[in-house]
């Protein structure tokens, strides 16, 4: 199978929520690994890049009039998203651990996780 044939039909087959979940989980384990080297070079910056984008992307679309999603949960997004933004450049400018960074993301993939048959999220 192609990648052009595999990803028509990731797209077709996978919904939204499964595939925010995925990014955020690949973003989060760049940051760990990232974060785990101790080191302020080119992985950390590509990761706290990545998940800064993410979270750009997240509170546009949470901006768009035409979003459903409540107008509480759309607030709280973009303001988590302004955040990310401020404490990612705090990271690189001052030495900020990225470790708060990666609870976030990991709070927002439990709401993303999918649903065990009680209704509760499944653990990750």
């Amino acid at each position: 199978m192609s990648l052009q044939a595999y990803q028509k039909t990731l797209h077709t087959t996978d919904n939204p929520r499964n595939t925010e979940y995925r990014l955020f989980a690949e973003i989060t384990r760049d940051l760990m690994e990232a974060a785990a080297s101790g080191k302020r070079d080119r992985p950390l910056v590509e990761a706290l890049d990545r998940n800064r984008s993410l979270w750009q992307t997240l509170a546009a679309d949470c901006r768009d009039p035409d979003n459903k999603m409540p107008e509480q949960l759309r607030a709280s997004i973009i303001s988590l998203s302004i955040w990310v933004t401020k404490h990612s450049g705090a990271i690189m400018r001052a030495g900020e651990g990225v470790a708060d960074l990666i609870e976030v993301n990991r709070i927002i993939m439990k709401g993303l996780s999918p649903q065990n048959p009680d209704g509760e999220s499944a653990t990750t």
